[in-house]
């Protein structure tokens, strides 16, 4: 057997995988609400097909051949590590009847129509159905996989391979301890003046703002585009076509502008994976957590920076003359406001991983029987008032606000978390490996920030593991100083003291 014949075989399986990619964008962005419960049916019958490959005999043929011990030793890294992944997740679908699998992809695909629905009316018990059989299916998936300590381990591994509930917690622990003080000290101090980013913004010259953004970022558009959408989303349909979508909000251009950068960031990760790796299971990124760190950083690091803001600004007030009434220090300051919110994807870089704890408390409790569905609205609140001391006045700005849950991606928000602070990690890094990175950023010059992310981090794809990768680029493995080193300096400056 020659691993051409399972390369030959990864790729008909990718293009499959591209096919539901392009059903489950047209459903996020442009389908008619009378098309989406027969499209629901379209990608539970896609999502089978790839999972009754991933699953079938001649699969387990190639598992069983290339995992040999003589077979496995005369393979080189990339392709290991390829066969290392399809194995992986052969054996974690072999454990899932495919017809269980089947209507758990239906469930997900009519879970997001319904959800869209439920946020517009505020009702979180007209999607509650939904959400127990999405969250029926999840239980007893996560009982046919293997995991040491707590089911939400099955979970996590899917979205952050390696990581435990354990390390989650341990960082969780560790950030709260100090991140926790510093925002209970900028609480009690004067905060900046952010009245004049409210208004109205035209949608189409916000999209054009948002063009402009991707522009400067470097963003391929001959191998993707920008759309408009509910809950902002990247997607990689296939090779040269990675997609980037955001929400205008006709009050606000913040949520599209940094929505348009953050997805953005996730955009360059997928353009920049080495194009030999196409179509193969490293051809995506090395896990959500890195994945988010690239959103981040171009979102908060660059995208919030006074360095972004020297030169960027000049487009703003181009489209948007009004701000040509206010100095970019003052709008510096303002786009930097730090303060408890309701909704996670407007949230400050500060607090922000406050949201996610809450999120994974709750997802914790919920896979592990501690909580209910039906419970969940009244956690949320109960969880919110305990760590914003606000509360949201109803089910749409509440347990409702995320699109996650309701196409079954539960152990996805803890990435967001990380996310955050390999950014910072990362971004230390580049600082120290490219000294003038600040000056070429305040010039606009964001080609050799670009060239470095992808020279250390993007082409790579998933052929290593995030703890694996970190380390490769950083030289230590993950900590959350490098996060708290970065707001207390930036923030310390803003808030003045």
């Amino acid at each position: 057997m020659e691993i051409k014949e399972f390369y030959d075989y990864m790729k008909e399986i990718s293009k499959i995988q591209n096919a539901a990619a392009l059903v489950a964008w047209d459903m996020r962005t442009k389908i008619p609400s009378k098309g989406a419960r027969d499209r629901a049916d379209v990608m539970g019958k896609l999502s089978r097909m790839t999972f009754e490959m991933e699953t079938s005999s001649k699969m387990a043929e190639f598992v069983e051949y290339f995992n040999r011990s003589k077979v496995k030793d005369s393979l080189n890294e990339i392709d290991k590590r390829n066969v290392y992944l399809a194995t992986k997740q052969y054996r974690r679908g072999k454990a899932i009847p495919p017809e269980k699998f089947e209507k758990f992809m239906i469930a997900c695909a009519r879970g997001e129509t319904v959800w869209q629905e439920a946020k517009a009316e505020s009702n979180f018990q007209k999607f509650k159905p939904v959400l127990e059989e999405i969250i029926g299916y999840l239980k007893d998936f996560t009982d046919m996989f293997s995991y040491e300590e707590n089911r939400y381990d099955a979970l996590l591994d899917e979205f952050e391979p390696s990581t435990t509930t354990k390390d989650i917690q341990k960082v969780i622990d560790g950030l709260k301890k100090d991140l926790i003080p510093f925002i209970k000290k900028l609480s009690n101090t004067k905060r900046p003046d952010d009245t004049a980013l409210k208004g109205k913004f035209d949608r189409s010259l916000q999209e054009r703002l948002s063009l402009e953004a991707l522009k400067v970022m470097n963003y391929d558009f001959k191998a993707g585009r920008l759309d408009e959408t509910e809950h902002p989303f990247t997607i990689g349909i296939g090779p040269g076509d990675v997609r980037v979508t955001t929400k205008y909000d006709p009050s606000d251009l913040r949520p599209s502008l940094f929505g348009t950068m953050h997805e953005g960031g996730h955009a360059l990760y997928e353009q920049g994976i080495s194009e030999k790796y196409f179509r193969m299971p490293i051809g995506t990124g090395a896990s959500m957590g890195i994945h988010e760190s690239q959103s981040r950083t171009w979102e908060n690091m660059i995208g919030r920076s006074k360095a972004f803001w020297k030169f960027f600004y000049q487009k703003l007030t181009d489209i948007f003359p009004q701000y040509g009434k206010i100095s970019v220090e003052d709008f510096y300051k303002a786009i930097n406001v730090v303060e408890p919110s309701l909704v996670r994807i407007e949230a400050d870089e500060v607090t922000y991983n406050l949201h996610i704890i809450i999120r994974f408390e709750i997802e914790e409790a919920l896979i592990n029987d501690r909580v209910k569905v039906s419970d969940l609205p009244d956690i949320w609140n109960a969880k919110m008032r305990e760590y914003f001391g606000i509360e949201p006045s109803n089910d749409a700005e509440g347990v409702l606000q995320d699109v996650h849950w309701a196409g079954g991606q539960l152990g996805y928000f803890p990435s967001y978390m990380l996310g955050n602070l390999y950014a910072a990690q990362f971004f230390a890094t580049a600082q120290k490996e490219i000294p003038d990175l600040e000056e070429q950023i305040s010039s606009g010059d964001l080609k050799p920030f670009r060239k470095w992310q992808k020279e250390k981090i993007h082409r790579y794809g998933a052929l290593y593991d995030p703890k694996d990768l970190i380390v490769k680029v950083t030289g230590e493995p993950l900590t959350h100083k490098y996060f708290m080193d970065y707001i207390t300096k930036k923030f310390s400056e803003i808030y003045e003291f």
